[in-house]
């Protein structure tokens, strides 16, 4: 019989997956047993890369026995119970007594970097000429909306502004805004704003 323990252990563990489902078996799993907590510093939500986020597996089990994933696939962190993130991604750690823990994402960062590109080049724009500014941000979340400013009032909406053809009514400086929201209730604002183009 005890062979036949040891064999069925054995098959057991060829049987794991990669990405371990929750264990409800797991020895100390028991009423009143504490389960695998994910914790997050800085605390709040939604978790942005730029936060410099720490990520600690707090659980029961063997100190350095802990084992982490990235997008339901292993990550190269085993043993550590604590790590600065990274990389975007979807996180969950495992401790051995405790098991899976919950997931936590985290987010790109925010939008940052806006430019206005004009076609023609602003120094080559004379009266007369049909003139569009587009507005682009090198990072950011998707969805990213974009607001127009001139001589710091708004004027128009998107990513792109047709001024038609200009002329001395068109002169002023101007700026897009790019903002984005993150979170499930989208209550964590970020906005970037362009440098500025003048027009004479």
């Amino acid at each position: 019989m005890a062979g036949d323990t040891r064999m069925a252990r054995k098959v057991a563990l060829l049987l794991w997956d990669e990405y371990p489902r929750h264990r409800p078996d797991t020895p100390g799993m028991g009423p009143g047993a504490q389960a695998t907590q994910l914790l997050v510093e800085p605390p709040w939500r939604p978790v942005v890369l730029s936060d410099q986020v720490t990520l600690t597996c707090q659980g029961s089990g063997i100190i350095g026995a802990t084992t982490w994933y990235k997008d339901r696939k292993l990550w190269g962190q085993k043993g550590l119970n604590k790590f600065t993130v990274t990389k975007i991604g979807t996180y969950t750690c495992d401790c051995p007594a405790s098991g899976l823990s919950r997931p936590i994402t985290v987010l790109n960062a925010p939008v940052g970097n806006a430019t206005i590109t004009p076609s023609p080049p602003a120094h080559q724009v004379h009266a007369g000429d049909p003139v569009t500014l587009r507005c682009s941000v090198q990072v950011g979340s998707a969805p990213v909306t974009f607001t127009w400013l001139c001589d710091g009032q708004g004027v128009a909406q998107g990513s792109v502004l047709e001024l038609g053809d200009v002329d001395v009514g068109h002169s002023g400086t101007y700026q897009c805004m790019a903002t984005n929201q993150l979170g499930q209730d989208r209550h964590r604002v970020f906005r970037a704003l362009s440098p500025e183009l003048v027009l004479k």
